[in-house]
């Protein structure tokens, strides 16, 4: 699969990751939503990787947001600030022992606080996929 490719398939589905994001919000499914939160930042990033890196676009099969960001030659920045916080999410919802005390701490105002950090990052990784 071409570099081209590549990068709109992590694009496409990390969109439709967020969609999911949304609806489970709206159903109350706080825990969930901020893991697929998670799995959209992921995804993006891993598209961005395969921009800047064209020579050997697939990215490290690594779910560290931090980690990714650094792959990409990305500067520390506001949106990368998030990165640690959100990075939680993903073991959070893994394991069940992680995950009992996540659901205490997964409020409707936690996830929606993390949610907007969440799109604020989506956009401006989106806004470096956009760029030449």
């Amino acid at each position: 699969m071409g570099t081209e490719k590549i990068i709109k398939e992590w694009i496409k589905s990390a969109d439709e990751d967020f969609d999911a994001v949304m609806v489970l919000f709206n159903g109350k499914k706080y825990v969930q939503s901020l893991f697929f939160g998670h799995l959209t930042l992921e995804k993006l990033l891993k598209a961005l990787y395969a921009k800047v890196n064209p020579e050997q676009p697939h990215a490290p099969k690594s779910h560290d947001l931090l980690f990714l960001a650094k792959k990409c030659h990305l500067e520390p920045c506001a949106e990368i600030s998030k990165f640690g916080i959100i990075n939680t999410f993903n073991m959070a919802c893994r394991y069940e022992d992680e995950k009992r005390e996540f659901y205490k701490l997964c409020t409707s105002d936690y996830a929606k606080q993390h949610i907007k950090h969440i799109e604020e990052a989506r956009k401006w990784l989106k806004e470096k996929l956009t760029k030449r």
